[in-house]
């Protein structure tokens, strides 16, 4: 039996089900509505289910052993929130503004890849249950559809996120697109120097396996074709940069552009001040969901040293192992300015199309309201290191 059957079998066993409620938690059932949903967790069953085995590995995976994915997430048990009381909190102010758009959350949607390997309508669903939130979303460069459709879907300015190409002119094709399509901030991901070793991925299948090659051509050409935001573009020409993405390349870029320039995968206070000394608009803390490097550091473990370093100047964004509305406190607390979710909104696509997206970001954008009245604060500009302390152990 392999792993995937085992834990499926593990979720449906009786015994386990029956632990579950003598330990005072009701095991989780089949939902038949977003709306039944308690917490994001809940979509997990029904995912699956809907989800190829090899996608599935894909999404659930990260580098090697998945450690830095399990370290994402760890991260946030070690702080604690500072419950405060008496304070008038029937009136919360939960925005924060961005490059001088005000978000009715500090909640974004973060840059997946193909998102019709979880659901027909693939970014598009994602762009409708996003805007039903008003969450910022953004887009990958390996999103399944090309930013023109997923645009109207959104109803705003997406903002989006860059690969680097080999060939300087495919980027500055893709920059161009997403510019004319109204994308008003483009995150340049710096995190991808070289390929990284995905085991789950790996094992969940390879596409020169047969069950792949159903929907998967072999050939780069093939890959294309499966990623809306290169059509018309020479696939002999589109293919990954491969290598560092220097500031050579970010001046380059930047010259063909008027959005705002924001550097995705930054995990240290020395990256951090390069982005300064180099005129980024923005940092996002991120390791690619552990999907890049398996240092095992968690992204809220990096962020107190990046936002020592930046002070202020520019907006510090974070995501990885986001899963609760109390993680998207602590981020703000330690002063990030907005947190970006991953895989739970796929959680959500994956079961339920766009109403599944706009269920999970209602349930984490809730649980943050929570939070903040329970912590006593009247608005999420007003959060910081004064309400969260570090875990003894």
């Amino acid at each position: 039996m392999n792993r995937r059957l085992f834990l499926r079998y593990l979720q449906q066993s009786p015994l386990l089900a029956l632990a579950a409620e003598l330990g005072g938690q009701p095991a989780r059932k089949a939902l038949s509505s977003p709306k039944d949903a308690l917490d994001i967790f809940d979509f997990l069953p029904l995912a699956e289910k809907n989800v190829q085995s090899q996608h599935w590995a894909y999404l659930m995976g990260g580098a090697d052993d998945d450690g830095t994915v399990r370290a994402n997430e760890n991260a946030y048990s070690q702080w604690q929130i500072r419950a405060r009381r008496q304070v008038e909190v029937d009136a919360i102010d939960t925005s924060v503004t961005l490059f001088g758009q005000k978000h009715a959350y500090p909640i974004w949607v973060a840059p997946a890849a193909a998102h019709q390997a979880f659901h027909a309508e693939g970014e598009v669903a994602t762009a409708r249950g996003a805007a039903a939130r008003k969450a910022q979303m953004i887009l990958s460069t390996n999103a399944s559809l090309h930013v023109r459709e997923v645009a109207p879907a959104f109803g705003g300015p997406l903002w989006y996120q860059l690969y680097t190409q080999a060939e300087f002119e495919v980027s500055k094709r893709l920059v161009g697109a997403a510019e004319q399509a109204g994308c008003t901030v483009l995150a340049i991901t710096v995190d991808s120097a070289t390929t990284s070793n995905r085991v789950t991925a790996n094992r969940g299948g390879m596409k020169t396996e047969a069950r792949c090659r159903a929907c998967h051509g072999l050939t780069q050409a093939d890959y294309y074709k499966e990623h809306g935001m290169y059509e018309g573009i020479d696939p002999a020409l589109a293919k990954p940069g491969g290598r560092a993405v220097t500031w050579t390349l970010v001046e380059r870029l930047r010259a063909t552009t008027k959005m705002k320039i924001v550097i995705k995968g930054i995990m240290t206070a020395e990256d951090a001040a390069n982005c300064l000394r180099n005129g980024a608009d923005g940092i996002i803390v991120s390791n690619h969901g552990g999907r890049s490097e398996n240092s095992l550091q968690g992204t809220l473990e990096a962020l107190p040293e990046i936002v020592e370093t930046i002070n202020g100047r520019i907006p510090v964004m974070i995501d990885g192992g986001v899963r609760r509305g109390t993680d998207v406190f602590k981020a703000l607390a330690l002063g990030a300015s907005a947190v970006g979710i991953g895989r739970p909104y796929i959680w959500g696509l994956s079961a339920f199309g766009a109403a599944g997206v706009e269920r999970v970001l209602e349930l984490i954008q809730t649980e943050f309201a929570i939070t903040m009245k329970l912590a006593g604060k009247q608005a999420a500009r007003h959060i910081s290191p004064l309400d969260v302390r570090r875990r003894n152990i």
